[in-house]
């Protein structure tokens, strides 16, 4: 009966835990909302417009190619399915640069930590991504220049992974960045280097070989492999390892738990 109780408690200490860290998140998420859009103009709809202007003037660029080299795949939802995703991978890894100088006062509530506030700053990139899929996509369609994602389930499959891998990213150089500022300079032109060869641009079926199998090494390539998938229902891949992509996501996420655990010690609260 002893055990029977303890086990209750230890239950009901952990969902108490895990609401109260839910509860954590969602006020940081409000907090980064007001302090990155304000409630001046157009306010939170700045979450879901600036990832689509980016994106509607990428496509502009592109919009007298026509179908995206010969699979038959319109321009608007190429571009959608590309780099609106890579503008999360970009935003969630570059903001986490002066994430802990910028919430530093946070820190003095034994109850915020780094990991909570990197992760509301990737829950919100997720969904500033996802509006603006659902935004861009009808805009597309009304346009008969893209359509809705045709097999959504995919294409979270690709967000998740996608959102897991920037997270991870984003805990190690947010570490390292409060030991060395050169790292959070790197970093931005570091993420605009790493566009050619992300997969935001790219068809993996297409690749001639050896370009393939180089590109195949770098994980955020099948990401955007399932991403397409989701996109377009005629388009299967032969070249999406998911294994490889969520070894990736742990190692990722394993180095940086334990190098925000470190940096936590090294912080000056006064």
């Amino acid at each position: 009966m002893a055990n029977a109780t303890q086990r209750y408690d230890n239950y009901a200490l952990l969902v108490s835990g895990f609401r109260t860290q839910w509860h954590v998140l969602g006020a940081l998420i409000i907090r980064e909302l007001h302090t990155r859009f304000g409630r001046d103009n157009v306010g939170f709809l700045w979450i879901m417009l600036e990832p689509s202007l980016l994106t509607l003037g990428v496509s502009a660029i592109h919009a007298a190619e026509g179908p995206f080299i010969h699979m038959g795949m319109p321009t608007g939802s190429f571009i959608v399915s590309g780099y609106t995703f890579f503008c999360l991978f970009r935003s969630v890894v570059n903001r986490s640069g002066g994430a802990i100088e910028a919430n530093r006062t946070l820190l003095y509530h034994r109850i915020v930590t780094i990991f909570d506030i990197l992760l509301s700053r990737a829950l919100l990139e997720a969904a500033s991504t996802i509006l603006a899929v659902i935004f861009l996509s009808l805009l597309m369609q009304m346009f008969s220049y893209g359509f809705l994602p045709q097999r959504p389930l995919l294409m979270i499959w690709g967000l998740f992974l996608m959102v897991w891998f920037s997270f991870g990213l984003s805990m190690i150089l947010a570490a390292y960045s409060e030991k060395s500022s050169t790292i959070e300079r790197l970093a931005h032109p570091m993420m605009y280097l790493s566009m050619p060869i992300s997969g935001a641009f790219s068809i993996q079926q297409t690749m001639p070989d050896p370009f393939r199998w180089y590109l195949s090494w770098f994980p955020t390539t099948e990401m955007f492999e399932f991403i397409r998938e989701g996109q377009f229902d005629f388009y299967e891949s032969d070249y999406t390892y998911p294994f490889y992509v969520i070894a990736w996501c742990l190692a990722l996420t394993y180095i940086g738990l334990i190098s925000i655990k470190n940096v936590r010690k090294e912080i000056h609260l006064g």
